[in-house]
């Protein structure tokens, strides 16, 4: 078997298996995305606190909807941020998580700046309150920064590329060397 090892030895390469399982940058995060995320999460549970703290509600629809807007968004970017650090999606063999990132991203945006403004609209004014709402809009802008980094950096999720080649409608042409052997062997 000695002889099968030096056969081998100087092809193959070994992987290095790093000990570390939260990794920053991976394929799908880079160092600005990963301090954005750190901050959505902190400024989404930070509004949820205050949110959580208010002991007295006029109308408590707009309180709700806002808890659960920003306890949605502190659990699932959370889970986002270590499910891109630690390129788990690799091993689980899922191919898509820069569209979910990006759609999760957007969303959270459209949703805490709903939720900041009804919030905002009907409450009783207590500074809890304000302060929740003011956390609500800060997350509101964290999301949409990292949406608009996300496109900047790279691109469109979902856009389209016209990768086909141009035709001109022509037929294409027929191959001028056959490559079967009889043919080859009776030129």
């Amino acid at each position: 078997m000695a002889t099968a090892d030096a056969v081998y030895s100087p092809t193959t390469v070994s992987e290095n298996k790093s000990k570390k399982w939260f990794i920053v940058p991976t394929d799908n995060l880079d160092k600005f995305r990963c301090v954005i995320k750190v901050v959505q999460v902190l400024l989404s549970f930070v509004a949820f606190i205050l949110e959580e703290v208010v002991t007295t509600c006029m109308s408590c629809s707009p309180l709700y909807f806002f808890e659960f807007v920003s306890c949605t968004a502190f659990l699932f970017t959370a889970l986002l941020l270590v499910l891109l650090a630690t390129n788990l999606h690799k091993r689980v063999g899922i191919n898509y998580w820069p569209a979910v990132d990006f759609v999760y991203t957007a969303l959270m945006a459209a949703f805490f700046l709903i939720a900041s403004i009804v919030f905002v609209s009907d409450n009783g004014g207590t500074d809890l309150e304000n302060a929740a709402v003011a956390f609500g809009f800060l997350a509101t802008m964290a999301f949409l920064v990292d949406a608009g980094w996300f496109v900047k950096t790279r691109g469109f999720p979902f856009k389209r590329t016209n990768q086909q080649a141009a035709s001109n409608g022509e037929a294409p042409v027929a191959e001028a060397e056959k490559l079967n052997r009889e043919q080859n062997e009776a030129d």
